[in-house]
């Protein structure tokens, strides 16, 4: 994935309309791809927990599912 091309602004600051409008979209998108990325890593935590995560490189495991750990993970995220 490729990062958007956001240009170089000086403090004298002479943008077009179009050019804001570009810059706004641009930054309400970085926004949601962060907000996506945490989202992905609490559901990723949810996974391990209740033990659905693919297998990966990794060799924990996770840990014994009871109704104590669900709360505890549910309040983490």
């Amino acid at each position: 994935m490729s990062n958007p091309n956001i240009p170089n602004i000086i403090p004298a600051i002479s943008l077009s309309t179009a050019q804001t409008v570009q810059l706004l979209l641009a930054s309400i998108a970085l926004e949601e791809l962060a907000l996506a990325h945490l989202l992905n890593a609490e559901a990723e935590k949810i996974q391990f927990i209740l033990g659905t995560l693919t297998p990966t490189s990794t060799t924990f495991s996770p840990a014994t599912i009871s109704l104590s750990n669900l709360l505890a993970i549910d309040s983490s995220v």
